[in-house]
């Protein structure tokens, strides 16, 4: 492929961001199935105890595995996507967790297989956890690197939509099955939106061949640019930039697991409230956040996304104490306001985190970088609903305990916002129409 190769036409760049969003969507779906389910059925079901706090700890610890492993799913494809392709390893990923998932659905209880049911269902939610590791950056780098540069704030936004849309998923069929009487949910019911992940993993992997590979990437193909190690070179030359966009990813991934993981837990749990009112919550926090990953996108193009991120930190910041002031009333109306207005400000920062982190890395190492980062903050946000848990239960049940928590997190990607623009690698890595892609430069 030579510099003066055609660079993609919209359609190409609006076909990549679809496919991204929808095998996004897919693979969010079926994460936050489990950290659904962790509030709502394993604790009981697989982790069986007497002890209700030591059996949700159970629950969430194993809710926590999957981010653990993310890290390694980052390694491993973000090797592979920036060896062999960017398009491949989504193609792997999707399949893989599609898999993972609905054979969940199909596991036996403790009731059933004892210990061995929560053994079996931590395995599968560490080889969940390893795609989805794999999977974000990779979608995030081909939105990237196809997107015109003056549109690329709304190209990078897409497949972060993915994630409201696996939680309305998620949280819907959840609340559609919460609907029986309660002996059919435990039995049969709650297995039936695992199970839906077999037909969505082949739509998903229809539209994922449609999807070309990364121009950059070919170029650096043809030029025998690609690094030979290239997580090894972001860990070693470009760590300043993993650990910061680490830290501005946090918000949108740790902030979020707390605003409606734990949020579940604690509003049917401590306060006692009716599940579908706690899932119906995020299910109206979840398409606000649609609006808000929109709007981010285009606020990015227009004002930079480390502006973007700051503000949206501040702003949650600001709203976690009276988001778990307004749980605390039980009032259905103010259920609802509290956690939509928590998320809400926390997917400001989150619609440009894809913008942003695409420009702490240079296109032989995106992949890597991207992954590595974001699952670094993974790995931190899937024990956020297990030390809210513990921090509740220190606090002896005041909601300021975890409502600070979330300010911390925020005040953290808050920090990241500011540094990330001084890191940032120059225009032409960032698109197609930048020229060659070059070495790293020097941290």
């Amino acid at each position: 492929m030579s510099d003066t190769a055609p660079a993609p036409t919209p359609a190409d760049a609006r076909r990549v961001a679809v496919g991204a969003f929808v095998g996004t969507a897919l693979e969010w779906y079926d994460f936050f199935l489990y950290g659904t389910a962790a509030s709502l059925v394993f604790n009981r079901l697989f982790f069986a105890t007497d002890d209700a706090v030591v059996a949700t700890l159970a629950a969430f610890a194993s809710f926590a595995v999957g981010f653990a492993a993310r890290p390694l799913g980052g390694i491993i494809f973000g090797h592979l996507g920036d060896r062999i392709g960017r398009r491949a390893c989504l193609l792997i990923t999707v399949v893989m967790i599609g898999i993972v998932t609905g054979l969940v659905g199909l596991l036996p209880d403790f009731a059933d297989i004892g210990i061995a049911a929560p053994v079996l269902l931590t395995l599968l939610r560490l080889l969940q956890g390893v795609a989805v590791g794999g999977e974000w950056g990779g979608a995030i780098t081909l939105a990237v690197e196809h997107a015109p540069p003056e549109k690329r704030g709304r190209y990078a936004a897409m497949p972060q939509i993915g994630s409201p849309v696996g939680t309305l998923l998620s949280s819907g069929a959840f609340l559609l099955v919460a609907l029986l009487p309660p002996e059919d949910f435990d039995s049969w019911g709650w297995r039936l939106p695992f199970l839906a992940a077999f037909p969505l993993v082949a739509v998903a992997l229809w539209l994922r061949r449609r999807v070309e590979e990364s121009p950059l990437f070919d170029r650096l193909l043809a030029e025998d640019a690609r690094a030979s190690a290239p997580v090894r070179e972001v860990i070693t030359g470009a760590w300043p930039g993993l650990l910061v966009g680490a830290g501005s990813a946090l918000l949108g991934v740790g902030g979020f697991y707390l605003a409606t993981t734990f949020v579940i837990s604690y509003a049917t749990g401590d306060l006692d409230l009716p599940r579908p009112l706690a899932l119906g919550a995020t299910l109206v926090a979840a398409v606000v956040e649609i609006g808000v990953l929109v709007l981010g996108g285009r606020l990015a193009e227009r004002f930079g996304a480390a502006r973007v991120t700051v503000v949206g930190g501040i702003a949650s910041a600001v709203v976690a104490l009276p988001m778990f002031w307004l749980l605390d009333t039980r009032n259905a109306a103010a259920v609802v306001f509290g956690v939509t207005l928590g998320v809400a400000m926390l997917s400001i920062p989150y619609a440009v985190s894809g913008d942003l982190l695409a420009r702490l890395f240079p296109a032989r190492l995106r992949y890597s970088g991207i992954a590595l980062a974001a699952n670094l903050a993974g790995i931190v946000s899937g024990f956020v609903p297990l030390v809210a848990t513990a921090v509740l239960a220190a606090a002896g049940g005041g909601s300021w305990a975890p409502g600070l928590l979330l300010v911390g997190i925020a005040l953290i990607t808050v920090v990241s916002g500011m540094v990330a623009p001084r890191l940032y690698v120059p225009e032409g890595e960032l698109s197609f129409e930048g020229g060659r892609p070059t070495a790293p430069r020097e941290a």
